[in-house]
């Protein structure tokens, strides 16, 4: 009788998931929740006409940091410098991210780059916003506050995303011509957000109650003009969930576009919600936190094109002859 040769181990697939420490998702996790935060109540700034209720920087007013009641203007000083007080929330989450990646991830390099990209990125948000407030929140300081945040939001929601899976290269699991149309989706939305600002800077909601500052453009042509790029956005968006669901090896990958879809046709349907309806705060407000959450599904999208190569199995070591054999001969 023989012994029967030993199983060999299943070689490890791509998406299994690494171990991660609970600790370093929650400081990426709060670090990405602070950075759409600070789009939210940046937007209500803007919304309420707050943004010179404190009309210096970095003071609230002259010779205080907190606004005081003869010189800051009515309930607008509390809504900006609530936001102000937020900004400082922003730049302790990216230094515990920093020291997180630095403690949990073993320093990972492609964790640590972005990590300090974040956090450089909180300090230029900082001197922008002061910049925006001398400039009498001209629309063009407004837009590019507002742009320095998206570019935050993807870089947060890439560490999160990269971090769930282990380090070294990673192959696509997708055709090249597919993962070219989703860079050019990724060229689309920026386009869309751009537009959005100029939008935004031709629109009502400038950010000061009493000093309005405007684009010269046309707020219907320009509206419009969005418009057509968030339509041209959202059939790339189609073409690459369909192309991922057909030719992806990993199903994240389409599972990850199904959710770009998703959130891009609920942000088109409250954008044209919001015009018909004369720019009502509240969908202002949603319009820019859906804005926020598809620079999330965007940037997982792209991390999910590509894999961890598929581990092969050790080979299997042969089992040794077996010494428990029968016997034929007759005891005589």
């Amino acid at each position: 009788m023989t012994s029967a040769p030993p199983t060999s181990p299943p070689a490890r697939t791509a998406d299994r998931p690494s171990l991660v420490s609970p600790w370093l998702r929650r400081a990426l996790l709060l670090n990405l929740v602070l950075e759409v935060g600070i789009v939210v109540t940046g937007g209500l700034v803007r919304l309420t006409g707050s943004g010179l209720g404190c009309p210096t920087w970095p003071e609230c007013v002259p010779g205080s940091y907190v606004p005081v009641r003869e010189q800051a203007e009515g309930f607008h000083r509390f809504i900006e410098f609530g936001n102000r007080t937020l900004t400082g929330a922003v730049g302790f989450g990216a230094l515990f991210v920093l020291y997180a990646v630095w403690r949990w991830a073993g320093r990972r390099r492609d964790l640590m780059v972005p990590a300090w990209i974040v956090l450089m990125g909180v300090a230029t948000q900082a001197v922008l916003g002061g910049i925006t407030v001398r400039t009498g929140l001209h629309p063009a300081t407004v837009a590019a506050h507002f742009l320095v945040s998206m570019a935050l939001v993807a870089t947060s929601a890439f560490l999160l995303v990269r971090s769930e899976e282990p380090p070294g290269p990673r192959a696509l699991v997708v055709p090249p011509l597919v993962a070219r149309l989703a860079w050019l989706a990724c060229a689309v939305a920026a386009a869309v957000l751009v537009l959005g600002t100029v939008v935004t800077g031709s629109g009502p909601h400038s950010g000061d109650a009493d000093e309005p500052a405007r684009f010269g453009f046309d707020p219907r042509t320009i509206s419009w003009l969005h418009a057509d790029a968030v339509m041209l956005f959202i059939g790339l968006v189609v073409a690459v969930w369909v192309a991922a669901r057909l030719t992806a090896t990993s199903p994240r990958a389409a599972e990850a576009w199904r959710w770009v879809l998703l959130v891009t046709l609920v942000q088109g349907l409250v954008g044209y919600v919001q015009y018909l309806a004369g720019l009502p705060e509240v969908l202002v407000i949603a319009h820019m936190l859906l804005a926020s959450l598809l620079v999330v599904a965007l940037t997982a999208g792209m991390v999910r094109l590509r894999s961890r190569a598929l581990t092969p199995a050790p080979p299997a070591t042969p089992a040794p002859p077996s010494t428990h054999t029968l016997s034929t001969d007759t005891p005589g």
